[in-house]
């Protein structure tokens, strides 16, 4: 097997591979050795549009994006990674995987063209991608977990018992009762995973494009057991204008390791590649970043960013039929084929550190204004925050410190609630910057223990923790912090691209490179840079502080009615 596998995989440098995430912010591209792991280029293009605040209203949770910005960026980010390349070595490169947040669906025609590249609708935000952090449809999952509840078959049963407002079915009907244009001229709808690599391979029905089965069985409740997605008849009661959509969207799934196709002529001239290089199924993007970092049964995968998604797998034989309360869904080959892929996270964390560094700078971003620009700004933000952190990690610990809860986004897991907010007690005069900041760093790593917890309450053992994403990269306090709090050793990945290698990793095995994940997950791995292991010392009292985390959590749940 081994013998095979190194022959199907040829020598250094002889077969390249690319993977494409598409963030919240902007799209990376990474040039990969499918033999060795050797990163030998990487690019990053932002969205043009996105990164002027169009299209998204923050007071009303609302967070839209053009679907133009994503053709253009990926676009100039493909050929910027290709920059400088030898004509001979680009020729080498035989697959290219994606991966995107999620869920982030868009309404589309009959052609699988979103509405938003209509002239009619091009300045629509209804019409655009309803990024995964758009809470406008906190309404439409109330009535999905309600109907869900009472019916024969609970939709909700692998999502955790519960439907959040930022996953596909409660966004598409909430665009379909406030926009009843957008309602008339959509023929179907996708996810952003889906949509990408059906367009790099040019094709032009809705009907055939292949979906995956990470976004489907996380976020539409799409599952085996019930013939796939949930049945008209429920859809038909929950919303009348939902009549007939189940037939106008998809039944088959597939997963990461299947090719969507070859890319097309079109998409080969303009981005230079080659024109046999095979286009992967889509997935979502912290899902290739467990892929990415090396996942193995029974290891916690953070990956760490503005928010966190924390995946774990286990094998599908042996817990096909164990149901996980409170997680984001439990669905088998949504990371590894024949695991079954367990999803959870935070809809905060990085996010909530940003948020008071933009507190602190208020008066000098607002009273200078004119001096500022938006990158010098950026600039003072992440100088803040390092300061905040310095001075944070020699404060003592004690049991009548600041807490705080982390809920500024809603509460993701365990068990989804977007009602739910942050809150800072314990404030005294002497509370100042670094100890606040210091409250609202152990706030996400409480918030990570009881995603921990839940785990293993309901029988998942959590065996090892691996961190990757840009706050592990970045804040050796906040991964340090969290090894205290959780009392086990975390690992950080050595790459900065963990998710676009993942998806490097899954081209791989699409373009007949590596025989399967596994395969490609040994020979391109970048292993793990460091290890924060708990401090002793502090165990006792972040034990107290977590007993108080947890009263707060339990008084604010009371206050709140979402099912």
């Amino acid at each position: 097997m081994a013998t095979s596998s190194c022959r199907r995989m040829g020598k250094a440098g002889e077969n390249l591979v690319i993977g494409l995430d598409f963030g919240t912010d902007s799209v990376r591209a990474l040039l990969v050795d499918a033999a060795t792991g050797d990163e030998r280029n990487h690019a990053v293009s932002i969205y043009p549009r996105w990164s002027n605040g169009l299209y998204c209203d923050s007071q009303r949770s609302q967070f839209r994006q053009h679907p133009l910005d994503h053709i253009e960026a990926m676009e100039a980010v493909i050929r910027e990674v290709l920059s400088g390349i030898p004509d001979d070595v680009v020729n080498r490169i035989r697959g290219l995987s994606v991966d995107t947040t999620g869920s982030t669906p868009v309404a589309v025609d009959r052609q699988g063209i979103p509405l938003a590249l209509h002239p009619e609708f091009a300045e629509n935000p209804n019409a655009m991608f309803v990024l995964w952090k758009d809470h406008t449809a906190i309404v439409e999952a109330e009535e999905i977990n309600y109907l869900a509840h009472q019916w024969e078959s609970d939709y909700t049963m692998y999502s955790g018992g519960s439907y959040s407002s930022e996953w596909f079915w409660a966004k598409m009907l909430h665009i379909l009762r406030i926009d009843p244009e957008v309602a008339r001229c959509a023929y179907s709808w996708m996810e952003h995973c889906d949509w990408i690599p059906n367009l790099l391979c040019g094709y032009n029905d809705v009907l055939t494009m292949k979906r995956s089965r990470c976004a489907a069985g996380h976020k539409a409740m799409w599952h085996a057991e019930f013939g796939g997605l949930p049945s008209q008849e429920f859809l038909t009661k929950l919303d009348p204008r939902l009549e007939g959509i189940r037939d106008r969207l998809f039944h088959q799934t597939y997963t990461s390791n299947i090719a969507v196709g070859t890319i097309s002529s079109e998409w080969a001239s303009r981005t230079g590649l080659p024109q046999h290089v095979k286009v992967g199924m889509g997935a979502l993007d912290a899902h290739m970043g467990a892929v990415g970092a090396v996942i193995k049964p029974y290891a916690l995968v953070k990956v760490i960013g503005t928010s966190t998604c924390d995946m774990l797998i286990a094998p599908a034989d042996r817990h096909r039929n164990h149901l996980v309360k409170g997680i984001c869904g439990q669905v088998d080959g949504s990371i590894i084929p024949g695991m079954l892929g367990m999803e959870a996270g935070q809809s905060a964390f990085g996010d909530l550190y940003h948020w008071f560094a933009r507190l602190l700078a208020y008066p000098i971003t607002t009273l200078l204004a004119d001096t500022f620009n938006q990158q010098e700004q950026q600039t003072l933000s992440n100088r803040i925050l390092a300061a905040l952190s310095e001075h944070a990690k020699v404060l003592p610990v004690r049991a009548a410190d600041e807490v705080t809860l982390d809920w500024v986004n809603g509460r993701r897991t365990p068990d989804v609630n977007p009602t739910l907010s942050g809150w800072l007690t314990g404030i005294r005069l002497g509370t100042d910057a670094p100890r606040l900041f210091k409250s609202l760093v152990e706030s996400t790593a409480f918030g990570s223990k009881a995603i921990v917890d839940r785990f293993e309450a309901e029988g998942i053992p959590v065996q090892e923790i691996i961190a990757t994403g840009g706050i592990s990269k970045k804040s050796p306090y906040a991964m340090q912090v969290l090894a205290d709090v959780l009392e086990r050793p975390i690992k950080t990945v050595r790459t900065e691209q963990a998710c676009a290698l993942g998806t490097a990793m899954y081209a791989a095995v699409v373009a007949g490179i590596h025989p399967d994940i596994t395969a490609a997950q040994e020979a391109m791995s970048s292993g793990f840079e460091q290890e924060y292991h708990p401090r002793p010392g502090r165990s006792t009292v972040y034990r107290q502080l977590y007993r108080r985390y947890e009263q707060l959590a339990h008084v604010q749940e009371k206050q709140t009615s979402y099912k």
